[in-house]
């Protein structure tokens, strides 16, 4: 099975300040492209959270779906023939030495519990001690979105397997996502390595999460421990990100307005609760 689908490209958004490896054969620097598919990319997240329930209106800007983390962040978006974004996801990778507090997990809803909220910022802090141990940076993985007519193809999957190959691109990483089970990204992410967050032993349940309305789970991954079924399309996709184009945004650090955190119920979003 051939995972290039031919008409579809895969393009990356590289975020200031980005180390991009060396391999990368086409890296460039143009601050209008970047924003303008960085626009293109949020107005496609925000009309597929809005048609999904995810979210309503009122957490648009312009039909644009904008979180803090997006210009921080590495996008991998999907073209179609005409050049128009039909898929994408984020990647933030976090320096070392970053804490709990400053992680998007730190947001939702399990982590603000009463019952899981400790175990919640345990389990996520070991596996900060496990990136520092190693040596590799830890990354946040979010904003999937899938336009309709790709959904349930071979499309989506690549997306997800696109993630391993990227990471073993820059030299391995220690991740962690909160997936949605809408449209299988979570089973998605879990069939091909994912794993729920554990401490002690103890995985965090399934949680509803009041940001987006839906039913999440958090899973961590390892850039060298995917499901040994998908290396050998690991390593076709990497061959392919060698040669994707990658637009970086501005060389310069950006001032951003402080952004206050949700404030959430008290209620426990757990499913086993």
């Amino acid at each position: 099975m051939k995972l290039n689908s031919g008409f579809r490209r895969l393009l990356l958004l590289s975020p200031p300040h980005a180390r991009i490896p060396a391999s990368f054969q086409s890296v460039s620097y143009d601050p209008e492209r970047y924003t303008a598919l960085l626009h293109q990319t949020q107005r496609l997240r925000g009309a597929i959270y809005l048609e999904d329930g995810a979210i309503d209106a009122s957490r648009l800007a312009n039909g644009r779906h904008v979180v803090e983390s997006d210009r921080h962040s590495w996008h991998l978006l999907v073209l179609d023939a005409e050049g128009g974004i039909c898929g994408c996801t984020r990647y933030r990778h976090h320096e070392s030495g970053v804490q709990f507090g400053s992680l998007a997990v730190s947001e939702s809803s399990l982590a603000s519990c009463s019952a899981w909220g400790a175990k919640v910022r345990s389990a996520v802090d070991e596996e900060l001690t496990l990136s520092r141990a190693l040596d590799l940076p830890f990354v946040e993985v979010g904003g999937w979105a899938v336009a309709e007519p790709i959904r349930n193809t071979v499309e989506a999957l690549r997306m997800v397997l696109a993630s391993y190959a990227l990471f073993r691109t820059f030299g391995g990483a220690v991740g962690l996502a909160t997936a949605t089970a809408r449209h299988s990204s979570a089973s998605i992410l879990r069939r091909i390595g994912g794993r729920p967050l554990e401490y002690s032993g103890q995985s965090m349940p399934p949680y509803v999460d009041s940001q987006y309305n839906c039913r999440m789970e958090m899973l961590r991954f390892y850039s060298w421990a995917p499901n040994p079924r998908f290396d050998s399309w690991i390593a076709e996709i990497g061959r392919e990100i060698q040669s994707t184009p990658v637009i970086s945004g501005m060389p310069h650090e950006l001032a951003w307005m402080n952004v206050a955190s949700p404030v959430f119920s008290r209620q426990c979003p757990a499913e086993s609760c």
